[in-house]
């Protein structure tokens, strides 16, 4: 019964499994290509300690984002702890007193709250930054109009764009999307950083927000780009004078990139980028797969499955919070780490609301592997994302088209 609804599933998501192939296969000779062009040797796996200076691995490393996320210069380190992280370093490092920083696309990512507008805490808005605010328009598009005035009348220090969705119930936006925003938003204000929290985003699309005019674009390594494999760590990829910047807040004015060890080696970061887009690919698969079988059963998913995913997540959108917590505990019960847990709604650091979250992950709490994470809030939300391999994520597919819990009358 679970096979024969999952084979159907299957069948009316061949042609999005073929343009996601086709995406694949475009990014991974792009990163091939990066590999070889860099002349990417054994020894650039190798670690070092102390101060760190001239850790080849390290430098490398930063090369080969840079090019292959078509930036200038790059930050990629085992000491960013996570996508909060690196964004927040960005923001220390580009704005200063008086600087507006203008979202674009409503409130950012919840753990990002408090380093805008935390009490004593260090926020930016104590240090004297100002924080201005465009939402999105019913429908998740950016507001162009809105933008373009709002950017000609403050000519903000950033203009910052979230392409995921967060815990909302809107879809990720497009890189072709935002190349038209950007044109005509450094037309108005050439010196405005234009910058891009891109987790969950990279290797979608043929495209990254720095193809299209992002002076800048950070995420974490435990998502896409570590390939399921980097074990910590985040990335800052943009042009040399922003990357300069922000340099001086992720060590020292006077010590920028020149130093930083990392004992363990570099295998895994390098590694892990070569197998991002396949995995990548894979997880994109598997959540068009679960959107179908529970859009099948009746339930209301985002983004729709005939439309091409921005980001590794897909929205299922429940009507009780006793079956949002069934569906997270569930996907727990596939885990191949953990996999007898219970999860429970609990206070999260970082989050305004109790979360739940299913993540029984080889490398902790890592998104890019299969997990589920949702607050405690309506509209009762269960954001599935990531998944190895398509065919862990068809397991899960099988159990939940089986379970009558999830059917709509």
């Amino acid at each position: 019964m679970a096979e024969n609804i999952v084979a159907q599933a299957e069948e009316k998501l061949k042609s999005q499994f073929n343009r996601i192939d086709e995406i694949s296969l475009y990014n991974q000779k792009k990163v091939l290509d990066a590999f070889i062009e860099l002349k990417i040797s054994s020894q650039c796996f190798n670690g070092s300690t102390g101060y760190g200076h001239g850790d080849i691995g390290r430098e490398t490393l930063a090369k080969l984002y840079a090019k292959v996320f078509g930036g200038e210069s790059a930050i990629i380190s085992p000491l960013i702890t996570c996508g909060t992280h690196a964004i927040s370093t960005v923001l220390y490092g580009l704005l200063r007193r008086g600087d507006v920083m203008l979202s674009v696309t409503g409130l950012p990512y919840d753990t990002i709250y408090d380093t805008i507008f935390g009490k004593d805490n260090g926020s930016l808005e104590e240090f004297g930054v100002k924080y201005k605010q465009i939402d999105l328009l019913n429908g998740g598009e950016l507001d162009s109009e809105k933008i373009f005035q709002t950017v000609k009348k403050l000519k903000p220090k950033m203009v910052y764009l979230q392409r995921s969705r967060g815990y909302s119930d809107r879809k990720a936006i497009s890189p072709y999307d935002m190349k038209p925003l950007f044109d005509e938003i450094k037309k108005i204000s050439p010196e405005s950083f234009i910058v891009v929290d891109n987790c969950y985003g990279e290797f979608v699309d043929k495209v990254e927000p720095t193809n299209v005019g992002a002076d800048v674009i950070m995420g974490s390594l435990i998502k896409n780009p570590g390939g399921g494999i980097a074990p910590t760590g985040g990335y800052i990829v943009g042009s040399e004078k922003a990357v300069d910047m922000i340099s001086t807040r992720f060590t020292n004015p006077s010590i920028k990139l020149d130093i930083g060890s990392y004992e363990i080696g570099y295998r895994l970061y390098y590694q892990g980028l070569f197998l991002s887009p396949h995995v990548v690919a894979q997880a994109l698969k598997g959540c068009l797969l679960v959107g179908q079988v529970m859009q099948d059963k009746g339930f209301k998913i985002v983004p729709e499955n005939d439309e091409q995913p921005q980001d590794i997540i897909k929205s299922i959108i429940f009507d009780t919070e006793e079956e949002l917590i069934k569906f997270v505990q569930l996907v727990q019960t596939v885990s191949p780490v953990d996999g007898y847990a219970l999860p429970m709604p609990w206070e999260m650091p970082g989050y305004q609301d109790k979360v739940i979250m299913a993540a029984g992950t080889f490398v902790g709490g890592a998104s890019i592997e299969l997990s589920c994470d949702s607050p405690i809030r309506k509209p009762y939300i269960a954001y599935f994302q990531g998944g190895l391999t398509y065919e862990h994520i068809k397991i899960f597919a099988e159990k939940i088209a089986n379970d009558d819990t999830f059917k709509k009358q």
